[in-house]
């Protein structure tokens, strides 16, 4: 791990967490001397333990690091869901944890890792592949395999605290609405992934679909939807980015850009059993994470209250077992390769190409 400016290491059993901070540049005191060990342990101790001083509004708890730049919960409620829709994105993608296609790679990145899950189940894949988990919340479980740790880290920091070209693979899942830029977060995963290598991401499109008119403007989950989505631009980190990936790759510099779509029944209404058991799934989803969806954005953009969040969401949750309304989203997955030859290389052979 390369020094940081704050890096603190919490070790337990074989699980690390590290929080940093780059903004904060700490030059040594010219004076110190053997007796100042003490408060340095202490004001170490400080800073740590403030990360994991969780903040609690309206009932649910959320995180404390970069204080409100993520608008949803991080208690057990929310890490119970988020560990289903990782069994329900496996379930849609045939149980592929990545598309992009690796070959025996060293270092992984997962941005955004929750509960830590994913790099988990990668490093069985990857036994000898060392994994990187970054998330606003220290939110991960104690024990992990040996090769997986976890970094209290904002990717929206310009330095991740790695040198260019580290990872042969960093990867992204569902982190609509955490960011103001996105394009910014795969620029800087262009930079940080070796020549060669793959950044994928796995994001659902938040607009809701429907093929057969059976899904009115009336519908109130299509009604929340929108509420949510304007709460969010409000906020100026936009839910709807994941049919934009493909040409911020390109842009970014990525090439053999990739773009597969999977569809999400919002509840069981498919006749064919493998779309039923994803809208099994999906509608568990939403039952148990609309209320996390909710409270922030309605009480923080609209000022509502929570006792007038729990009264409108009574209506949503029903309208959401409601077969007769066949909708369902887009899940988008998106990778692509960095080349091999640096951009400004080849636009340098090309010039002397043309000129001979």
């Amino acid at each position: 791990m390369p020094p940081t400016a704050v890096d603190v290491r919490l070790a337990s059993g074989n699980s690390s967490v590290i929080t940093t901070s780059p903004g904060l540049l700490i030059e040594p005191d010219s004076q110190a001397s053997e007796t100042d060990s003490e408060d340095e342990a202490s004001s170490t101790r400080s800073v740590t333990s403030s990360i994991f001083k969780h903040i609690v509004e309206n009932g649910r708890r959320y995180h404390r690091y970069r204080e409100g730049s993520y608008v949803f919960p991080n208690d057990e409620i929310e890490l119970e869901r988020l560990d289903l829709q990782n069994e329900m994105l496996k379930f849609v993608f045939g149980g592929r944890l990545h598309f992009a296609p690796l070959k025996n790679p060293k270092q992984i990145l997962d941005i955004g890792t929750g509960t830590g899950i994913w790099p988990m189940e990668m490093a069985e894949q990857y036994p000898i592949c060392d994994f990187t988990g970054t998330d606003l919340s220290p939110i991960q479980p104690e024990w992990v395999p040996k090769n997986v740790h976890f970094l209290v880290d904002d990717a929206a920091e310009e330095d991740w605290c790695y040198p260019p070209n580290t990872f042969d693979y960093i990867h992204t899942r569902m982190l609509l609405g955490c960011f103001e830029d996105f394009r910014e977060i795969i620029r800087k995963g262009f930079r940080y992934t070796k020549r060669g290598g793959y950044m994928e991401s796995q994001e659902l499109y938040s607009t809701l679909y429907c093929d057969d008119g059976t899904m009115t403007d009336s519908w109130p989950f299509k009604q929340w939807s929108h509420k949510i989505d304007d709460a969010a631009m409000s906020l100026g980190r936009p839910l709807r980015i994941a049919n934009k990936l493909k040409r911020w790759y390109e842009e970014a510099g990525f090439v053999d850009v990739q773009e597969h779509v999977f569809r999400l029944p919002v509840n069981p209404w498919p006749r064919e059993s493998h779309y039923k058991d994803i809208g099994r799934m999906c509608e568990l989803c939403w039952s148990d994470g609309v209320q996390g969806f909710t409270l922030a954005y309605f009480s923080r953009v609209l000022g509502w209250t929570k006792e007038e969040i729990e009264v409108y969401l009574i209506n949503v949750r029903r309208s959401l077992k409601d077969r007769r309304v066949h909708a369902y989203q887009k899940v988008y997955v998106v990778w692509g390769r960095k080349p091999d030859i640096p951009r400004s290389a080849t636009r340098s052979s090309t010039t002397r190409s043309a000129r001979s």
